[in-house]
């Protein structure tokens, strides 16, 4: 009877006990450029900024500003994750191979860039899903592109502003060092304001 006992105790305390990675990033494994599995937990102590990318978007040209950021942090313990994907408008055609070949060429990037990826729908990559929970959508911002964005969601979606959803590519959500989500930025943000936050962390 004690040996019963002693093995549903050990059971309800299985059940109440939480993984250590549970509630942060380093839970989550993806699928590198390579297609093999690649677990987030290596960036443990790192702080992340984790990008759904295409390379045909208007808003590619801020892979310069990317590199550049991880280039001046990644000697402070900075990475950028870099997820491609085609949800948008297609704007991330082609390879993983043939994304990471123009990537290199055409903006030197050197950080660290993942498959292919959904981030909503019923296909999106759980990684993304909890990304979503933890920071949703707040906004545009000012400007005229954050008036053009919200001009033309509305027009497919007129709700969209209530829904967590990714609204497009370049969105940005920063991971402290205990693998936490602290901050999203949609990709009308200026890339100052994103930098200022990552130097912040560090």
């Amino acid at each position: 009877m004690k040996k019963i006992f002693a093995f549903l105790l050990a059971g309800l305390v299985a059940l109440g006990c939480k993984d250590a990675s549970e509630g942060t990033i380093y839970g989550f494994t993806v699928r590198g450029a390579d297609g093999q599995p690649a677990a987030l937990s290596q960036y443990k102590g790192k702080v992340l900024l984790v990008v759904n990318t295409a390379t045909k978007c208007g808003f590619t040209p801020q892979y310069t500003e990317l590199e550049s950021l991880y280039e001046r942090y990644a000697s402070r313990g900075f990475c950028v994750l870099d997820f491609p994907c085609n949800q948008f408008g297609g704007q991330a055609p082609g390879t993983i191979a043939e994304i990471r070949e123009f990537c290199s060429g055409q903006y030197n990037v050197t950080f660290p860039q993942f498959d292919k990826v959904d981030v909503n729908g019923d296909a999106a990559d759980p990684l993304f899903v909890w990304l979503k929970e933890q920071k949703g959508f707040e906004g545009f911002g000012e400007g005229r592109t954050a008036e053009i964005m919200g001009q033309m969601l509305s027009r497919q979606d007129p709700d969209y502003a209530s829904k967590p959803d990714i609204k497009w590519n370049f969105t940005k959500f920063l991971v402290d060092r205990k693998g936490r989500v602290v901050a999203r930025f949609e990709p009308t943000a200026d890339m100052s304001e994103v930098a200022e936050a990552v130097a912040g962390l560090l």
